[in-house]
């Protein structure tokens, strides 16, 4: 029976994405062998490209990375050979704790962003306007110019996002984790244990994290620690670079790897993660880390209305996930931020313009999509993961909850 969403009739938004790419590309499905080589080479191609990138560059320890002084941003130019990306400035940004708390954010983790900024650029990313607030409190803290804090606020100044990257001193960060981690250990003592999330906001494997290794670093110090939920989020090939340090903490620590991927569609990727990896890449690091023994799913996020919520994608999407055995296929609504709609709407504009009065009437003084609507793509979502004998929970969340549960079911004994 339908329901009446958004003030549509329909179960969820009359649906574009079908008729709009059916006539493009039939839905990704795992070739066969042959092909399937031929697929990932052109797959992996980009990130190819950025390691070299990368690896042409003369290195940069970040300690030693000039501090902010006399209204300058203290930065150093690193010059790219991607023709997507001209240039890349990364920032040192000082820290006090790595570690966001679930009471501090709201949410139901600990989490840890190594970077602050994104070379991907994903243009649904919420996380544009926490890049913008690191420079407000750089310019309180008497290290930034006003004139910087200015071309952080400009219009237009999403790309200073993918181009500005603020990167965390290795040392620092080790530090600052070593405090937060006596903060998780106290909490997790008293049975109120939350799981720690590395990724949350900007991808910890973004092609910085090559050159400057933050992410392994906080990776390692863990190594040291036990008894801890850890979840990693990120989109990038790079993660397989850790893929025996991520087997041996989980003999100590439960570890779940989520790979982000929005839609086996390869025109949707480009269109909305024109710097990420494709499809075929991401469901290969799957299998890389299922095959090492890391638990590792598909992190459906974000669903975007209108788009990437019918039954074909998502059809698409499960049909995938289960010819590459994945673990699990999270889905996650889009959260729909104000930093992020005039780069977002933009490209609504350009292919899907129909859908416009919709996005902004659903998400009109909200950054949350209406509730009915979650319901039903929830619902959605879980039936066709039933139908290709895919999990659709998160895998952290739902333990917690048991546990949660279980603690709640003594206390009445």
């Amino acid at each position: 029976m339908r329901e009446d969403v958004f003030g549509i009739y329909s179960v969820l938004w009359p649906n574009v994405s079908r008729t709009y790419w059916a006539s493009h590309q039939a839905p990704l499905r795992l070739p066969p062998a042959p092909k399937r080589l031929i697929n990932l080479l052109a797959g992996t191609l980009y990130a190819c490209v950025r390691t070299v990138a990368v690896l042409c560059i003369r290195p940069l320890d970040v300690s030693s990375a000039p501090h902010v002084a006399g209204g300058n941003v203290g930065s150093r130019e690193l010059a790219a050979c991607d023709q997507r990306h001209c240039s890349v400035t990364f920032l040192e940004h000082e820290v006090k704790s790595v570690v966001n708390s679930p009471t501090s954010t709201g949410m139901g983790f600990w989490s840890i962003n190594p970077y602050i900024g994104c070379e991907f650029g994903c243009t649904y990313c919420y996380a544009r306007f926490t890049h913008r607030y690191a420079v407000e409190r750089a310019h309180d803290a008497g290290k930034a110019s006003t004139k910087a804090v200015a071309q952080f606020q400009a219009s237009g100044s999403w790309e200073i996002f993918e181009r500005h990257i603020f990167v965390k001193r290795r040392q620092a960060v080790l530090a600052a984790l070593e405090r937060d981690l006596v903060r998780i250990h106290s909490q997790n003592a008293l049975g109120d244990p939350h799981p720690i999330i590395i990724g949350t906001a900007t991808d910890p494997y973004q092609p910085g994290e090559r050159r400057f290794q933050i992410t392994r670093a906080i990776l390692e110090r863990f190594s040291d620690a036990r008894g801890l939920a850890i979840g990693i989020i990120t989109k990038s090939p790079l993660i397989c670079r850790d893929v025996d340090l991520l087997g041996e903490l989980g003999y100590r620590h439960r570890v779940t790897v989520y790979i982000s991927l929005i839609s086996t569609d390869i025109r949707t990727v480009k269109l909305f993660e024109p710097h990420a990896s494709m499809p075929h890449a991401r469901l290969h690091i799957l299998q890389k880390l299922n095959k090492a023994g890391v638990r590792a799913g598909i992190n459906a996020a974000p669903i975007l209305p209108g788009i990437t919520d019918s039954v074909f994608q998502i059809d698409a999407l499960m049909l995938a996930a289960r010819e590459a055995n994945v673990a699990f296929v999270h889905p996650s609504v889009l959260r729909f931020y104000p930093a992020v709609r005039d780069r977002f709407l933009s490209i609504i504009a350009q292919h899907f313009p129909n859908l416009i009065p919709r996005y902004r009437a659903a998400y009109r003084g909200n950054r949350d999509a209406p509730s009915s609507y979650v319901s039903a793509v929830q619902r959605r979502f879980q039936r066709i993961a039933r139908k290709h004998g895919v999990d659709s929970d998160d895998p952290l969340q739902v333990r917690e909850h048991r546990v949660a549960k279980q603690k709640m079911q003594l206390s009445l004994l």
